[in-house]
């Protein structure tokens, strides 16, 4: 299966988190590099470029509408993604694994999530979209922050409970931060992001 292009600092210590940062439709993977810096100092930052191209824009797997996956996709590019993050986990000995996506890039970590649930040790999902249920997982001892808008059109607010829901229904230490805006990104969104990254 083909490899991702990605970007990676590799001044990172052996045993330093692995963090792997998942940018959103039309990004790439500059998008979220330096941040991740800002979030997790001292962290291996990985961030793979999406290999779907729709009109030009770089995404993780294919819909044919919007919110409409492509769930055959969906499924060998998850698959593809899981292979990906683990041949990166086994040349160091990261103490954590730790991902964080934006939109897109955070649908394919959650999906990531749901077919490997022990992968992850910390996830930050910002917008997320899951149209789909999620299959029962054993997330025990991981921990989750979604954050959302709460009036985003791409990601509606119920969809974003249900999956907040999903997360806690199935074992992780989940945390729901709302912003009272729409599907872009917020400063209190990313003070929040912080927080969370400090206390792992």
């Amino acid at each position: 299966m083909a490899e991702y292009h990605y970007r990676e600092d590799k001044g990172a210590d052996a045993t330093a988190p692995l963090f792997l940062v998942f940018h959103g439709t039309g990004g790439d993977e500059n998008q979220f590099f330096e941040l991740a810096g800002e979030l997790l100092p001292g962290a291996r930052i990985v961030a793979p470029r999406g290999d779907v191209s729709e009109g030009g824009a770089l995404r993780y797997f294919r819909r044919t509408a919007e919110g409409v996956y492509d769930m055959d996709d969906l499924r060998s590019r998850t698959a593809q993604m899981v292979d990906f993050v683990i041949a990166r986990q086994v040349e160091s000995t990261p103490r954590k694994v730790i991902g964080l996506g934006y939109s897109n890039g955070a649908n394919i970590l959650a999906a990531v999530q749901f077919a490997s649930p022990g992968l992850f040790d910390a996830t930050v999902l910002m917008h997320p979209l899951i149209p789909f249920t999620p299959p029962k997982v054993d997330l025990s001892g991981k921990r989750v922050l979604i954050t959302a808008g709460q009036r985003d059109p791409i990601a509606p607010a119920a969809a974003t409970q249900v999956l907040s829901d999903y997360f806690a229904g199935n074992g992780a230490d989940t945390k729901l931060f709302w912003h009272p805006g729409g599907h872009e990104l917020r400063q209190d969104e990313l003070r929040e992001t912080k927080a969370f990254t400090e206390a792992l």
